[in-house]
């Protein structure tokens, strides 16, 4: 699953790329190999070991009217460019009254299930949603990182785009040229269609999502699985229109429970659809523990199959 920067690159001169090892290494996951010899080191260009320096370098350079791709390896490595994105970046276009636009796509790797330990384990997507100002992408279909990278390029705000390490080996033949390049970064999008209960995801934890859907069918309980996308703004029509065809939601999140995204969606159901629901919604988060190095410690830490699949039967009583 990788992102068309080759396409942004060619299409638009404006366009260029730069983070830690983009260029002679090729990207810590590959995402950028090829590209230093084929654009020049103009274009792609690697940066010195400050993401508070060069996420700058990024803002600054879209204030200038290019259109900058800034790459951090790490979700946790963020931590230290906060100031650049939090305020600067979304900041720019309010406090200049409109008259600034800082059109900067920044992405990067999150989530756990790769044995990276605590400190290069974090799923902190939900700290970014909370920020008016960026839009905040989360592809988990080889189609939507595909087709994400044009319309954020396209966003005259600052778009932030979380992709789950878990899922750059994944396949899947591309659909129609023109479906995957109009990926609509506003809406979520429902992956399965059901009646029993809707399955409420993002990312990575899609794939899991879907088989606990397969392993529920089996068992005869029909469930609907949406996928969020887009973080912020959050979809809330879809949501809704979920939640009023099944009555029952188990909301997925690899981020801990306590202030987590999961948290805020049940919040706008309860706001929303509280007489729609047949029962009190689920969350199935990460465990409120640093992210364990051992394989097996780590797995019991992040959300599973069999723990969706429990949460749908307990609703249902069955």
């Amino acid at each position: 699953m990788k992102i068309s920067y080759r396409e942004a690159l060619a299409q638009d001169s404006r366009v260029f790329l730069m983070g830690e090892d983009v260029g002679r290494y090729g990207g810590t996951y590959a995402v950028s190999k090829g590209l230093l010899e084929e654009f020049g080191p103009d274009r792609i260009r690697d940066t010195p070991l400050s993401e508070l320096g060069f996420v700058g370098a990024g803002v600054g350079a879209a204030l200038g009217g290019m259109r900058p791709i800034v790459e951090i390896m790490t979700i946790n490595f963020s931590l230290l460019a906060l100031d650049q994105i939090v305020n600067s970046a979304a900041l720019l276009r309010h406090m200049s009254g409109g008259q600034c636009a800082v059109p900067l796509v920044i992405r990067m790797a999150t989530g756990a299930g790769r044995q990276l330990a605590a400190q290069h384990s974090h799923s902190l997507e939900n700290w970014y949603a909370h920020i008016p100002g960026i839009r905040v992408l989360a592809p988990a279909t080889v189609a939507d990182a595909r087709g994400m990278l044009a319309p954020a390029l396209a966003d005259p705000d600052p778009v932030v785009i979380f992709e789950h390490a878990q899922l750059y080996n994944q396949e899947d033949a591309l659909p129609a040229e023109r479906v995957w390049r109009a990926c609509d970064i506003s809406r979520a999008a429902v992956r399965r269609a059901g009646t029993r209960a809707s399955l409420i995801t993002y990312g990575g934890c899609l794939p899991k999502a879907m088989q606990a859907a397969d392993a529920l069918a089996a068992a005869g309980i029909d469930v609907e699985v949406l996928d969020l996308r887009v973080l912020r703004p959050l979809d809330l029509d879809t949501i809704a229109a979920s939640v009023r065809r099944t009555h029952r939601v188990v909301v997925v999140d690899e981020g801990w429970k306590t202030g987590s995204l999961a948290a805020e969606i049940v919040a706008c159901i309860a706001e929303d659809c509280l007489y729609d629901l047949d029962a009190p919604p689920r969350r199935v988060c990460s465990a409120e523990v640093p992210i364990p190095y051992a394989r097996h410690m780590e797995a019991a830490a992040l959300p599973q199959v069999a723990q969706i699949v429990a949460a749908v039967k307990e609703m249902l009583n069955v």
